[in-house]
């Protein structure tokens, strides 16, 4: 039987949304398992946990101002990833957000911005990295959907439109770089410990989490995990997969 591969030992990584509760674990991660790798940090606003991950990794851990949404930024991301010796390795995008309305009285705004924060920020982040990546002719995309793209509930057209793309985008790309050493990939995870949504009651929690068919949520470290298989020399066979991460609820 053919040994398990290891990853390399310094490699860069960048993890958009890395101010979140996933994307702070799955920083973690790498940091955690990878101690020659650098990890950097894509964050727009509120970075505090971003800033304090990074003081608990000097040098290893590099916060870096992004805008998912504007290609000048992906831009300027990727030539500060570059400028450091280890190669551009892995793209985690994970950065999104969600804006729920029934489709009768969504605007326009609530419309575009969910689309734009979840699809279009994935179509420019993987094309700002392709370029390093298949100069190295090897990388490891991961990206983020969510089970709302498998099993789309009321009131969310925008986001389980988005994330749905977001698998269609993984899937197609992964057949465009196949031959090129570079896997792309997707996790669909269902509601995350600690990133449930802040309006719930007790009482709702307990009827979603009564659905769920191991009667919890995920822990963000579970999905971080995953994420760090699907970037892992040990997966390099996996391409244009969607995970879904849910505890048997689909």
């Amino acid at each position: 039987m053919r040994p398990l591969m290891q990853s390399p030992s310094s490699r860069s990584i960048l993890v958009t949304g890395a101010n979140g509760v996933l994307g702070y674990a799955i920083a973690s991660c790498f940091l955690e398992r990878e101690p020659g790798s650098r990890v950097f940090l894509g964050v727009r606003n509120h970075r505090e946990r971003a800033d304090e991950l990074a003081a608990r990794h000097p040098g290893r851990a590099v916060v870096v101002g992004l805008d998912v949404t504007s290609a000048d930024a992906w831009a300027a991301a990727v030539r500060q990833i570059v400028a450091h010796e280890s190669p551009f390795a892995v793209l985690v995008n994970n950065a999104g957000f969600h804006d729920d309305a029934l489709l009768a009285t969504m605007s326009a705004d609530q419309w575009g911005g969910v689309i734009t924060a979840n699809l279009h920020s994935v179509f420019l982040g993987c094309q700002a990295v392709l370029t390093p990546m298949m100069q190295h002719r090897s990388g490891r995309i991961v990206n983020i959907a969510s089970l709302s793209a498998l099993h789309s509930p009321a009131g969310q057209t925008n986001y389980a439109a988005a994330k749905a793309g977001v698998i269609g985008l993984t899937q197609s790309l992964a057949k465009e770089t196949a031959r090129m050493g570079i896997t792309v990939n997707a996790i669909a995870p269902a509601h995350i410990e600690g990133a449930l949504p802040p309006e719930w009651t007790e009482e709702q929690r307990k009827a979603v989490q009564k659905q769920i068919p191991m009667r919890r949520f995920a822990r963000p470290e579970e999905i971080a995990a995953a994420v760090f298989f699907l970037a892992s020399a040990d997966a390099s066979y996996i391409t244009g997969a969607t995970l879904k991460m849910d505890g048997g609820l689909v």
